[in-house]
């Protein structure tokens, strides 16, 4: 994984992918006190279990391979291009019941710790 640039500087996400045997992998790209920028990555089989945020709105999109979107009562299919957002409260989380890896970026406003 390269080091972090300094900001603003393009870059392409999925480069700073992380991925672990046990649970989805995450990794932080940019940090403020206004926004969280990070990667959600999932090896197949691997899930984030439905969850919600009080006072924080998040953005799902879909950089590599092939899943689902978990909202409280529906399933959604993803794929590269597809965009989930899942404001303040609803109930949202990721299952890679692909065959290949799964790279999602994740945007928090406001970021975690920083409210």
């Amino acid at each position: 994984m390269p080091a972090l640039p300094d900001h603003p500087e393009t870059l392409r996400p999925e480069d700073f992918a992380v991925f672990k045997p046990d649970k989805m992998g995450k990794a932080t790209i940019f940090e403020s006190e206004r926004v969280l920028v990070g990667l959600n990555c999932f090896e197949p089989g691997q899930e984030h279990a439905l969850h919600a945020h009080a006072g924080m709105d998040k953005v799902y999109h879909v950089l590599t391979g092939r899943g689902t979107f978990l909202l409280e009562g529906r399933e959604l299919p993803m794929e590269p291009g597809m965009m989930l957002i899942a404001p303040e409260g609803v109930p949202h989380g990721i299952r890679n019941d692909g065959a290949e890896r799964l790279v999602v970026t994740a945007i928090l406003a406001p970021g975690p710790g920083k409210k």
